[in-house]
């Protein structure tokens, strides 16, 4: 029994809280090294330690090859198969055969590379622990003590071995962290730490929008109780921050809730955001709404919504329109990523020139469409009618209803739509068929369909057409030599010449 080997590796054990088996194969690759050391660096030898007693057993390795094979590179390591079934008849190409030898000592050279090895080992199985620490807690937050900051960034100790990094680009703006600081973070990333082999694993972020609400999760006792849902966040790091709340229980006010006694719970999470002002938006379901909500603190007078470019013009008092927009465009940015639409500020006067300028072009639109006088088209625009496509297949009620239309004009109105759509319709897919090849083109001998296509669409559809053109006429399409042109261009050409004998 080699007590010696099993003291190692309890000790390491214990006094680094790594698996006993990392220690023994570090031991065994350490043996392996020196056994290679002894007989020479071109050997492959592999040591089995039992685990049990601590005894080893050591093994010069071949790798099996081909007997056909060219010359082999390293012959102290590899064997062609016809050699290496002397020493194991079942062994086959790609494996290997293997010779027990006498084992090196384990004494101060061994334990000295042992040493280096087991040094490396045990630092990659810390590594490994703080990723499988860590990786189920990718979007919390964790907080820890600054180590230290440098221009790259700032270094903190999360404990327990674990060090969390903070880059430059994710911390926020002009914010003064200092060594022995304790900070919060949000866990944004845990890397692999067979990818990248030194720095820290962990990577925190104290800008993201995530961050803010993780952070209101914490004082808000109401949002872990279910009572309030936090529904997204935008943020400019440091200056301004808006959140978005809704409230699953009528009793509770989800922003006066967040806010806290006399602010208290706003304030704490703004003191640990560098002084970042926090706006609490609440949530509503009606799109137009959570926008008028969001553009707080300005009033807004109207609102048009436009479904089709997903956007809104909102329009404020001309002595609002710099507060709507906000310090460099920050309100209104916030706003339209808290809410998820394109938001275009404007004042009264410049939204009523804005709409009368889309109502005057819908009126023409109609009157040149459906072919029908200024006034019928007015009333169609007026009653919220924006496309063709809605006066055809509106529920004819609704036509119905308008108080100057009666059944005949709704009917003739439903007809001439439905027949403007026809027409674009058959007009699209001719403009569809004239972009696509005939057949006789892409049967044509050393033809391809992608070629064939991008013939089309410059107008050669036809084998006649392709026999018209000069090589020069083919030259910019990508992909097509001069010969390959003309070539296919003499075989349009080919009846032609059929016709004149």
């Amino acid at each position: 029994m080699n007590k010696e080997i099993l003291m190692v590796v309890d000790a390491v054990s214990n006094e680094k809280g790594v698996e006993k088996e990392v220690i023994f194969e570090a031991l065994e690759a350490a043996l392996a090294s020196a056994t290679r050391k002894k007989h020479g660096e071109e050997w492959d030898a592999r040591v089995a330690i039992d685990r049990k007693s601590g005894d080893y057993e050591t093994f010069r390795r071949w790798k099996v090859f081909a007997d056909d094979s060219k010359e082999l590179e390293v012959p102290e390591r590899e064997l062609r198969l016809e050699d290496a079934r002397d020493l194991d008849p079942g062994v086959e190409i790609g494996g290997y055969v293997e010779q027990q030898i006498e084992s090196v000592a384990f004494g101060r050279i061994a334990a000295q590379q042992a040493k280096q090895v087991i040094v490396q080992k045990v630092r990659e199985a810390e590594r490994q622990q703080v990723v499988n620490q860590y990786r189920d807690r990718v979007g919390t937050l964790v907080s820890g003590i600054v180590k230290r900051v440098d221009r790259n960034g700032i270094f903190v100790d999360l404990g327990s071995n674990a060090e969390g990094f903070v880059p430059r680009t994710d911390m926020i703006p002009r914010e003064q962290v200092k060594p022995q600081d304790r900070i919060k973070a949000y866990l944004k990333e845990v890397k692999d730490a067979k990818e990248q082999t030194r720095g820290p694993l962990l990577h925190l972020t104290r800008t993201a929008p995530e961050f803010l609400i993780e952070l209101f999760k914490l004082e808000v006792p109401e949002v872990g109780q279910g009572l309030i849902q936090i529904l997204g966040a935008a943020r400019d790091p440091g200056v301004r921050a808006k959140i978005a709340v809704r409230s699953n229980d009528p009793r509770v006010d989800p922003v006066g809730a967040c806010v806290g006694m006399r602010g208290s719970r706003v304030q704490a999470v703004s003191n640990e955001i560098a002084g970042e002002r926090v706006d609490i938006i609440p949530f509503d379901d009606n799109a137009a709404q959570f926008v008028i909500n969001a553009m707080s603190p300005a009033e807004v007078m109207s609102i048009v919504v436009d479904e089709d470019s997903h956007s809104m013009d909102i329009a404020v008092s001309e002595e609002k329109l710099s507060q709507a927009i906000g310090r460099g465009g920050q309100n209104i940015r916030l706003a339209s990523q808290l809410t998820g639409w394109d938001l275009n500020v404007m004042t009264e006067s410049d939204a009523e020139a804005k709409s009368e300028t889309e109502a005057k072009a819908l009126v023409q639109n109609f009157m040149k469409q459906l072919d029908v006088d200024e006034d019928v088209a007015t009333i169609l625009a007026q009653e919220g009618f924006s496309t063709v496509e809605e006066i055809a297949y509106v529920p004819q009620a609704e036509l119905a209803a308008i108080e100057e239309f009666d059944e005949n004009i709704v009917k003739e109105l439903r007809n001439r739509a439905r027949d403007v759509l026809l027409t674009q319709a058959i007009a699209s897919e001719e403009s569809l068929d004239q972009s696509m090849p005939a057949d006789d083109l892409l049967l044509l001998a050393g033809m391809t369909p992608d070629l064939a296509l991008a013939l089309a669409r410059r107008g050669v559809r036809t084998r006649e057409d392709l026999a018209d053109q000069a090589v020069a006429d083919l030259s910019d399409i990508e992909g097509l030599t001069a010969e390959e042109a003309g070539k296919l261009i003499m075989t349009a050409r080919a009846p032609w010449f059929e016709a004149s004998h």
